[in-house]
């Protein structure tokens, strides 16, 4: 097809407002670009003012996924201002609450969002009559992702628990026992069934080469705190994330767009894969052999499939913590008190979505004067257009229904968090 006008209204399946806007005529592209049309937010301005006690909790309602990914990289910010060391008790609990928050994004992402594209039915909810099984797996791994969560925070969404320099609430011992019990007896079939289902899936042929950019540690598969990697070569200490993030305003677009080395770069689990291989647990190596994924990955409709090896990393990875802390002991520990001195620090972690970045200024007085958040999908969104400016040529000879829809499951494919709702569909062809 020589001539196609793709104008979705919005996205489907995404948190938030993005409209998808393609015309070719004659076979020559004259618009291809992805919308974000979601008033601003104002997150850091909402900061200014307050308490460094209050940041992360605040934050948090950044995201209603991503709640712990933002409290931790708000509380690294202000651990990293304030020259907050931590006990080994508080990362290990830091590490496991965030591993329940990657299962419970990535079970919903690729099972409910992603997987009906494949089934060919519009949402979850026709999903559960075909596939039953998938579904009802899918809600068990998420309760538990939950109450993992929740044991640790405090409650499933919005952790109240954690705060500067460790937990005003801990878990006990027996309540880590069960939470390892259920993860060995119950997620790794679970896990396994996962890998199985995603592997028959028929997943969209396309590559295009770019940077991919994740924190690493040479020691394990990093989501917490790191080193600023890139597939490019860069390296960079997270206190100088602005010289990889080098944000822009573009004209169409209510979030600004990022660029490193290229014209722009990935983050999200495929960018993870494709840094931090190595440090994977090895039934995680397992299941990326098993759905065909090898570094360096280019095809960015396989982040979802990157999703599902990392659901097997921090299945893995979190019985191994709660082995830990049931030989450790879950012990009191004093909080941080504020010194009255503030300072400037940045924190990152690795959400769902990808390297999210927190930075904060904080006064004598312990208020915070300035803050800067950089958010995953931002971070993707020049590198969707990119993949869109390469794609849409390559699928001209398809009716326009065929190119509708993958230009709708690439973006799917990120995981786009453009807000924090969800919108129904309305297409337009002229």
């Amino acid at each position: 097809m020589a001539n196609v006008n793709v104008q979705v209204h919005h996205v489907t399946r995404v948190e938030g407002h993005g409209n998808i806007v393609v015309n070719a005529k004659n076979g020559v592209l004259e618009e291809c670009r992805l919308d974000i049309v979601e008033t601003p937010r104002f997150f850091e301005a909402m900061l200014r003012g307050r308490p460094y006690t209050e940041s992360s909790h605040i934050t948090s309602r950044i995201c209603g996924i991503c709640a712990v990914g933002h409290a931790t990289a708000s509380l690294r910010a202000t651990e990293a201002a304030l020259n907050v060391e931590l006990s080994e008790q508080t990362v290990l609990l830091r590490k496991l609450i965030f591993h329940g928050e990657q299962l419970d994004s990535h079970v919903l992402h690729t099972y409910m969002l992603v997987a009906p594209d494949f089934f060919g039915v519009g949402s979850v909810i026709p999903l559960a009559t075909i596939a039953p099984d998938a579904v009802v797996r899918a809600l068990r791994m998420k309760k538990l992702a939950g109450d993992l969560c929740a044991a640790i925070g405090g409650r499933h969404t919005h952790p109240i628990a954690m705060t500067v320099g460790g937990f005003t609430h801990l878990p006990t011992v027996d309540e880590i026992k069960s939470l390892r019990n259920r993860l060995a007896e119950g997620a790794r079939k679970d896990v396994d069934d996962t890998v199985a289902l995603f592997k028959t899936l028929p997943w969209p042929k396309f590559e295009r080469e770019t940077e991919y950019v994740a924190l690493s540690k040479p020691d394990e598969y990093a989501f917490i705190d790191g080193t600023i990697t890139t597939t490019d070569g860069g390296s960079y200490a997270i206190k100088d994330y602005r010289q990889v993030t080098n944000e822009n305003v573009v004209q169409h677009s209510s979030a600004k767009h990022c660029a490193h080395k290229r014209g722009s770069y990935m983050v999200g689990a495929l960018a993870r894969f494709n840094v931090n291989h190595e440090q994977l647990h090895p039934r995680a190596k397992a299941a990326a052999e098993e759905l065909g994924l090898k570094p360096i990955c280019t095809n960015p409709y396989l982040n979802s499939a990157a999703q599902v090896v990392e659901i097997a990393h921090c299945v893995e990875d979190a019985i191994r913590i709660c082995d830990e802390l049931i030989v450790r002991g879950i012990k009191t520990e004093p909080l941080y008190k504020f010194a009255g001195r503030g300072g400037e620090g940045a924190g990152s972690c690795e959400v769902p979505r990808g390297i999210l970045f927190h930075n904060y200024q904080i006064g004598d007085d312990g208020r915070v004067v300035g803050a800067n958040c950089i958010i995953p999908t931002g971070q993707n969104l020049a590198n969707i257009e990119a993949d869109f400016r390469k794609l849409v040529p390559e699928i001209l000879d398809q009716d326009q229904d065929k190119v509708r829809m993958a230009l709708e499951m690439l973006v799917r494919a990120y995981d786009p968090c453009i807000s924090c709702s969800t919108h129904f569909l309305n297409v337009r062809f002229v």
